[in-house]
């Protein structure tokens, strides 16, 4: 099972292993109230992308398109994934305001679909 949760939101005993699914780690936050197990970094869109979408909405459906083709580049960053979420809950930790369109759903998307 994922969950998503901002980095902003305290964490909780249903994270289970929380996992910073973010380049960048998020501006305010110390790393003793994040709770984080581990950090990611790779796994998160590339700085080129990343700074592309910018947030813009209207670019979402085209940002997910290309983050689906630099997951699949991914493969070995993807199984450590999916061998943590095997192993019981796992919250994917992110830093952006919008809840719904962010990396961290597309992630999300890209393992439930494979």
């Amino acid at each position: 099972m994922i969950q998503l949760k901002r980095a902003y939101e305290p964490p909780s005993p249903e994270d289970g292993l929380r996992i910073l699914v973010e380049r960048l780690w998020p501006r305010g936050v110390k790393k003793e109230k994040a709770a984080i197990d581990l950090w990611l970094k790779e796994i998160a869109p590339s700085t080129e992308l990343r700074q592309w979408y910018n947030h813009d909405v209207e670019k979402w459906p085209e940002f997910r398109k290309r983050y689906f083709a630099e997951l699949k580049q991914r493969g070995e960053l993807l199984e450590e994934l999916k061998q943590h979420i095997a192993a019981g809950p796992v919250t994917f930790v992110f830093a952006a305001k919008d809840e719904v369109h962010n990396s961290a759903v597309v992630l999300k998307e890209y393992l439930e679909k494979h």
